[in-house]
């Protein structure tokens, strides 16, 4: 699937802007993720190979929220509507089914994450709307004035983005071996790289 194909199918079915921005900070966010960890070992083709890694990690992002607005009623059916859209359209890939999938571990405790994509999607996921709430609170409110620093002032005050889970962002450090400092300046890096996208 294309990153065309899969803001198709977003946009036909999520009507709110604010949750489309979300699915796109996701999908950046994964984007990077997948340069960073999956490094090129061929020197024939180092760009090619990366990619497409990169591409499928990004449709990942884009579209594991995309039935939200027609299953947030019942939690336990997010993500079987995306995955059904998915076998409509003729995608086989097993690994972004999968990683759909699995994006639901927090409200049906099954298909728990497993593989790096997983990981980094469910840890990713959370700090993306953190970036949001740090970004909101600055006088420009521009993610250009955001710098990494600014979002870890702000990480242990519990009051703050009170919703966000931080230890499932944390996880990143156990799961995927980047420490968490680290983790923040690629997906603060991959937002600001999208800052029009976002409308911030």
């Amino acid at each position: 699937m294309t990153k065309e194909q899969a803001l198709k199918l977003l946009h036909d079915n999520m009507e709110s802007p604010n949750l489309r921005k979300h699915c796109y900070a996701v999908g950046a966010v994964m984007r990077a993720l997948a340069y960073r960890l999956n490094p090129d070992k061929s020197a024939n083709d180092t760009v090619g190979a990366t990619s497409a890694v990169a591409d499928r990690w990004e449709v990942v992002g884009l579209l594991h929220d995309s039935d939200w607005e027609k299953t947030k009623g019942e939690p336990l059916k997010h993500t079987t509507l995306t995955y059904q859209w998915l076998l409509d359209l003729g995608e086989t890939d097993q690994e972004i089914f999968n990683a759909i999938k699995t994006h639901n571990y927090v409200h049906t405790g099954e298909n728990p994450p497993e593989t790096k994509m997983e990981w980094a999607l469910y840890c990713c996921d959370e700090l993306t709307g953190f970036i949001i709430a740090v970004t909101l609170v600055q006088p420009e409110k521009k993610l250009a004035s955001v710098t990494s620093e600014r979002v870890l002032k702000k990480w242990n005050k519990k009051e703050f983005a009170a919703g966000v889970d931080r230890r499932q962002i944390e996880k990143c450090e156990t799961r995927l071996g980047i420490p968490k400092n680290e983790f923040i300046e690629i997906a603060l890096g991959a937002m600001q790289s999208i800052n029009d996208d976002l409308g911030l």
